[in-house]
């Protein structure tokens, strides 16, 4: 298996059977992106090399408007997607094996968990993993401690309350809270 592959298959959203050869993949994705985000947190970077460093992570090349404020830790990386003029503040956490894409002018709030994995509800399929993505559109504003489950879409010029937990797709142009967050106004 090589990364387009294991890509193709997550991205297919098909059920990752535990053990089976995308799980032992994913193990090996998983430890470069903990290589490269020890190397991205722990010591000063300047932006310019922040952007280098999210290229590699992600194998995608990242905009010089991209701006972040690390720490920032990825179990996989290869399936974030990043627009322009996006900033992500200090200890955001993506599980992007489902597939994170991230639209312009996108502000992330510190402490920000997007997970795209669930795993099977039946205690003999909790090992096996369920991929769905999440999509943020453009010009969103995601506040601090603000979690994002699997295949949330948020909608342009959605802002997402600070400590909200976000379990469905947002409308554009909606302001949302709470948990699980719920519209407060448009």
């Amino acid at each position: 298996m090589d990364l387009q592959e294991y890509l193709n298959e997550l991205n297919s959203g098909k059920v990752v059977k535990a053990g089976s050869e995308v799980h032992q993949y994913m193990h090996k994705v998983s430890q470069t992106a903990i290589k490269l985000t020890t190397k991205l947190n722990n010591t000063y970077h300047t932006p310019e090399e922040i952007i280098v460093l999210m290229t590699e992570l992600t194998g995608k090349q990242i905009d010089p408007s991209f701006a972040m404020f690390p720490p920032f830790y990825t179990d996989c990386g290869k399936n974030i997607t990043i627009g322009k003029r996006v900033f992500i503040n200090s200890g955001c956490r993506f599980q992007d094996q489902g597939g994170i894409t991230i639209g312009d002018d996108v502000l992330i709030g510190h402490n920000a968990v997007l997970a795209t994995l669930n795993h099977g509800f039946a205690p003999e399929d909790r090992g096996d993993m369920h991929p769905a993505p999440i999509i943020i559109e453009n010009n969103v504003w995601i506040g601090a401690n603000v979690t994002i489950l699997p295949g949330v879409t948020i909608g342009k010029n959605a802002i997402v309350a600070a400590g909200a937990v976000v379990t469905k797709n947002i409308p554009a142009d909606t302001v949302v809270g709470g948990v699980p967050a719920k519209a407060i106004k448009s």
